[in-house]
């Protein structure tokens, strides 16, 4: 994965104060030795979500969204139309559906003490 490496240079590159930690959504693509090698070489740490944890992810929530609102229901006759469907939802994101993307992306989580022992429970 050459592409995250270069991702993670540029981050480190950015001369941010302190210890740099990504949350990853524990994609298997990202667990490959090339990233975790890349991440350990710029002292830049790797955390995980947890598995089948899809509400800690909230691009999950918006692509659940964006394909009850788009595609649901529908047939569409060539990737072209499928393809405007969805563009043209997620254009509507911060317009008609605003509301109900602000009740939906709200940051309700338990919290606890010290979280890196509940992520490695």
């Amino acid at each position: 994965m050459r592409i995250a490496g270069e991702l993670l240079k540029k981050i480190a590159a950015l001369g941010l104060n302190g210890h740099i930690t990504l949350v990853l959504d524990n994609a298997c693509y990202q667990h490959c030795a090339h990233c975790i090698s890349a991440a350990k070489s710029l002292d830049i740490e790797l955390l995980f979500l947890l598995t089948y944890f899809p509400n800690l992810n909230l691009i999950e929530r918006i692509w659940k969204f964006v394909r009850k609102k788009a595609l649901y229901g529908r047939y569409f006759s060539s990737f072209a139309n499928f393809r405007l469907f969805i563009e043209k939802c997620v254009a509507e994101l911060d317009s008609i559906f605003k509301d109900q993307l602000d009740v939906l992306m709200a940051l309700n989580f338990q919290t606890f003490e010290n979280e890196r022992t509940f992520l490695s429970a």
